[in-house]
């Protein structure tokens, strides 16, 4: 039997769910398309695998037989895939990092150790949470919390970084020279699933009304709007400084939340030695960088 691998992960996916509407968005599909790719799925192994229901989506006998070894067949396959990759001389390394990261003196510190191999980065957009599962990464620096299950990586810490308080220049904290959260208790702060952001609940200002708070899928300009704007306020790592560059937010910083950690993500089965010396410069520079500090 020949099965589509895509229609492998999206099982699996709904499986982790429960849930068609919210596997759809993890997947970045619409929620038709992705019932048809189940039942497509279902069609070739001539098994229903999920009941569905008004109350949700739940895995039948057959669903859950199947459940380990489809995992297992996704795991293999992006194995084989990196075995060839691998083959392929010379050597290209592909090192991720998320939003709000500089990784520029590591990546020519590599450089400069492997002359002989490619060293290559891909600033990854935060929903990319499969780019080291299926290999088009060998490492990830990010910011934890991390926005996908650590089960099979390896995640070394490289240092902690102090938070910031994001606000409009004309805000009451805005001129201070650190704040405490006691001072934000009125903000309704929301800490953010998957990152280190939190976000205040967005507030009327003046005669204008509060406009709904930041969606999932907004950019990050968006989002800064709404800070400038002085309807809310956020707080963000301090090494973050995509928004020190605007004269209308003020960065403060907050003396008593627990600080953010960065770390470097790679497969705890990948046998490349080059990820030895990537992880050695990597505490080596990032790990000594200095905090950055907000004004």
């Amino acid at each position: 039997m020949d099965l589509d691998l895509r229609l492998v992960r999206y099982f699996t996916v709904v499986a982790e769910y429960g849930n068609f509407g919210r596997a759809a968005i993890g997947l970045h599909l619409a929620q038709p398309s992705l019932s048809r790719q189940i039942q497509r799925l279902e069609a070739q192994l001539g098994v229903r695998l999920f009941d569905r229901s008004p109350q949700g989506t739940s895995l039948t006998d057959a669903g859950r037989a199947f459940l380990p070894g489809a995992r297992t067949l996704l795991h293999e396959a992006e194995q084989a895939a990196r075995t060839a990759r691998a083959a392929v001389q010379p050597r290209t390394i592909t090192v991720g990092y998320a939003e709000g990261l500089v990784i520029t003196a590591w990546v020519q510190e590599l450089r400069r150790r492997h002359p002989d191999h490619r060293i290559r980065t891909r600033h990854l957009d935060w929903r990319d949470t499969r780019a080291l599962a299926e290999g088009r990464i060998e490492a990830l620096v990010a910011y934890r919390p991390l926005p996908f299950p650590t089960d099979g990586f390896r995640v070394t810490k490289l240092h902690e970084e102090s938070r910031v308080l994001l606000t409009s220049a004309s805000h009451r904290l805005a001129h201070e020279k650190a704040v405490s959260l006691r001072a934000l208790a009125d903000e309704g702060l929301v800490a953010c699933a998957g990152t280190p952001v939190v976000w205040g609940t967005p507030k009327p200002v003046g005669d204008r009304p509060a406009p709904p708070p930041p969606a999932i899928d907004d950019a990050y300009e968006d989002k800064l709007e709404l800070i400038a704007t002085g309807h809310c306020v956020a707080i963000f790592p301090a090494g973050d400084r995509r928004a020190a560059v605007r004269e209308d937010i003020a960065l403060v910083p907050v003396t008593d939340i627990d600080p953010c950690e960065v770390v470097l993500v790679t497969r705890a089965d990948d046998p490349d030695p080059l990820l030895g010396s990537l992880e050695d410069a990597a505490r080596t520079l990032l790990a000594t960088t200095p905090r950055t500090r907000a004004h």
